[in-house]
């Protein structure tokens, strides 16, 4: 009963993700506090706004699994400071040690604060093709942090996973068997999901999305993505997700504004290209449905450019 009326508090202040609030913990370098999902997985949900001076890069979520004979982060943090951060707030929950970060992405801000981890001696997990790509995008991600974070970007170096998987990794730690996951293409290279059965809990990284509209990059497969998400993710039926942004929530809703938004957008730009419309016109496809969504504006124009250059030579 407990771990339901954490997730109803959670998911009916959903409005406490909304890019208006700059800071929800002003003491820390954190957007907000870690809060206990469920029993032994915290998460510090970031906002959904961009990266900015204000929410100093804790734009994404930062979990952490106590297993009884150590702790599992996932997510390194967009700066050394954000992780440094975060392991001062597990200190506070446990006296275990850090035993492993994955890493659930190749973006900054899931790999920026790898440093700090690699300082303490933490082994460090990513899919193959995300580690890739932060090999080859991290000179952008740092500079990027330094411009927006300024003194918040300090001590953050470009540090690679110090361990790599393809399809899946088991890792025991205590009395807890965590499926580390690459169900297949989705949202970018090497998308990770940590799944732990006994509990029904995934933390599902950028996968899954519903408090903010789904970015889709240059190179994302959106019918993948589709296709991942009804074949791998599904079946798996998790009771719990923490997504990559945004408040922990269940599959129903995660659905709703991940996979149905895909298919939405996918439907109205295939009656563009019938009718035979150009990029220009594809950028005024109707997604009113989606409008309350945040990054919205920053996102929906650029996700129809996007999808129609997908779907064009489909």
């Amino acid at each position: 009963m407990r771990t339901l009326s954490v997730l109803a508090c959670l998911m009916a202040t959903s409005a406490l993700a909304s890019e208006d609030i700059p800071d929800q913990y002003p003491q820390s370098v954190l957007y907000s506090k870690p809060v206990e999902v469920i029993p032994h997985v915290f998460s510090a949900i970031g906002a959904t706004a961009p990266p900015t001076y204000e929410n100093a890069g804790h734009n994404n979520n930062l979990s952490f699994i106590v297993t009884g004979d150590g702790v599992v982060v996932v997510n390194g943090g967009a700066s050394y400071l954000l992780a440094k951060a975060l392991h001062d707030e597990i200190r506070a929950v446990t006296d275990q040690p850090v035993k492993l970060v994955i890493n659930e992405n190749g973006q900054g801000h899931a790999m920026n604060g790898n440093g700090y981890w690699a300082e303490q001696g933490v082994p460090i997990l990513a899919h193959v093709e995300a580690a890739a790509e932060y090999e080859d995008g991290n000179p952008q991600d740092i500079a990027s942090l330094q411009n927006y974070a300024r003194e918040n970007a300090e001590g953050t170096v470009a540090t690679l996973p110090t361990e790599t998987f393809e399809d899946a990794k088991t890792i025991q730690m205590g009395d807890v068997t965590i499926e580390v996951l690459h169900l297949g293409p989705a949202h970018s290279p090497g998308d990770t999901q940590v799944w732990i059965p006994q509990w029904s809990m995934m933390i599902a990284g950028d996968i899954a999305f519903h408090e903010r509209m789904p970015p889709i990059f240059e190179g994302t497969c959106t019918s993948c993505w589709i296709e991942t998400w009804e074949t791998k993710l599904v079946p798996l039926n998790p009771t719990y997700i923490i997504p990559g942004h945004g408040h922990p929530t269940n599959l129903a809703q995660v659905t709703r504004y991940t996979r149905d938004y895909l298919v939405d957008l996918r439907e109205k730009i295939g009656a563009h290209i019938e009718e035979g419309g150009d990029l220009a016109g594809a950028y005024y496809v109707d997604q009113s449905q989606w409008q309350h969504l945040d990054t919205f504006e920053e996102l929906a124009t650029k996700n129809a450019g996007v999808v129609f250059a997908e779907m064009e030579f489909e």
